[in-house]
């Protein structure tokens, strides 16, 4: 049955943690996994955070900080010493090690390596620490399972079962020669049924996907994804096996992009938290607004251009709303789905013109739909002839303008090396507004010939 985290519970465990019951606290949280205890600290003072942990074991009590975001972490790890820290690294993977170092200071990182007992996981973590955190090399680790194409099938599982001690989940067996160049796969089921005195190069797979160490996260993603791996071998240029990425780190990896892609559409800098104080808060969501504000004052001025107009038909004031609020609300579904596409694939097909082609088709629909369904109802209110096909046409042209903009410009900001993500929100919203009332006003002007 899945763990339920009730305010009950926190209330049962912060007091249990005050009187210092240390066995009760045991008892309450003895058999929940460490994802989920992970989120009751969340729900905790750091203090009682540091006592909770305290009481586990230091392999629970690691796995569990491995599992918080780095705020919640750097948090709880101030009350830890350099050696302290070290412990727990003990019992986490290199990738895991090498995040949470990354997170202290340069000096105390550097102490924390000092006094990690294994000397196979201090180097294993020194040398991830070279890799930029946001590639094949910064996502992968160093545990894995290997064979050497010249074992037999016998000394191959005892070597195995030695390999396993420091591995926590075995997906793959890896086969490498002399020179740890990998070489294929080896499966567990072959393993097992085959002779003792065969050799593992008379049974392993040489079909294998692997990727080199410089290679983007998003490239691993998008590998995984479409061979739907649960891991993969990262290897250098000369095909020596490195270590591997698994499927939890490319999940981590995609929702911290899904983040970043939903901060940047809404107009938030990229590097804030929900934790953050006020006024980094505030200072991460003001240069957008002000952008969005600009552009307020621009239309305003805009609008006053045209204030005859207004002022002849007052009507079409009634349909500023109308017309801003479609081209906003059209160039966000397009750039957005323009920015998906190049997430899901960097060389997208995005200069196909068959995208373009049915881009516009799919706005021409969208538009005379749109167009069509606001005439009949200036119709049916009794609107004059020229206001109705004034809007209507005003709306088509909007239509077919924004989707042209929210395509496009995603595009070339990708095309010039600038986050795609950033054509959404308040700039394409801004842009497409003074795009809308231009349009609106330009057919106004030609219809009643003013």
């Amino acid at each position: 049955m899945a763990f339920e985290l009730t305010e009950d519970f926190i209330k049962e465990l912060q007091e249990h943690l005050s009187l210092a019951e240390n066995n009760a606290v045991l008892e309450l949280v003895n058999e929940i996994p460490e994802q989920d205890l992970s989120a009751i600290l969340y729900e905790l003072e750091t203090e009682e955070s540091v006592a909770l942990l305290n009481i586990l074991t230091t392999e629970k009590s690691a796995q569990v900080i491995s599992e918080l975001d780095t705020d919640i972490r750097l948090k709880i790890l101030k009350h830890y010493s350099p050696e302290q820290i070290a412990s727990f690294i003990q019992f986490i993977d290199s990738d895991d090690a090498v995040d949470l170092i990354n997170e202290l200071s340069v000096k105390t990182g550097e102490e924390v390596i000092a006094f990690i007992q294994n000397p196979e996981k201090a180097d294993h973590i020194i040398d991830l620490l070279h890799y930029d955190e946001d590639c094949a090399g910064g996502l992968m680790a160093k545990e894995l399972i290997k064979a050497n194409l010249n074992w037999t099938i016998d000394r191959c599982i005892e070597e195995i079962r030695a390999q396993s001690k420091n591995v926590d989940k075995v997906f793959s067996v890896y086969v490498v020669d002399d020179n740890m160049r990998l070489l294929g796969l080896l499966s567990l089921k072959k393993l097992l049924l085959s002779d003792e005195h065969a050799i593992v190069a008379d049974i392993y797979d040489p079909t294998i996907k692997s990727i080199e160490s410089y290679r983007s996260g998003t490239e691993v993603a998008d590998l995984m994804r479409k061979y739907d791996l649960e891991t993969i071998p990262v290897v250098n240029v000369q095909g020596k096996l490195l270590g591997r990425i698994t499927i939890d780190d490319v999940i981590d990896l995609i929702t911290e992009q899904a983040d970043l892609e939903r901060q940047i559409m809404a107009g938030i800098s990229n590097d804030t938290e929900e934790d953050d104080s006020v006024w980094l808060l505030s200072k991460s969501r003001l240069p957008w607004l002000i952008v969005g504000m600009i552009g307020g004052i621009l239309g305003a001025q805009f609008i006053g251009l045209f204030e005859n107009v207004i002022h002849q038909v007052t009507a079409m004031a009634f349909f500023i709303p109308l017309i801003t609020a479609t081209g906003g609300n059209v160039g966000i579904q397009s750039s957005s789905m323009i920015v998906q596409s190049l997430a899901r694939d960097s060389t997208y097909i995005a200069m196909n013109p068959d995208r373009f082609i049915k881009g516009f088709v799919v706005s021409l629909i969208n538009g005379i739909a749109i167009s069509s369904l606001v005439f009949i109802f200036n119709l049916v209110l009794k609107q004059e002839m020229d206001l109705a096909l004034t809007v209507s046409i005003a709306l088509f042209c909007v239509v077919l303008v924004s989707s042209f903009m929210g395509t496009i410009t995603p595009l070339i900001l990708f095309r010039f090396g600038v986050n795609p993500a950033l054509a959404s929100g308040p700039f394409i919203t801004t842009a497409n507004d003074l795009l809308g009332l231009g349009i609106y006003f330009s057919v106004a002007h030609l219809l009643y010939s003013f």
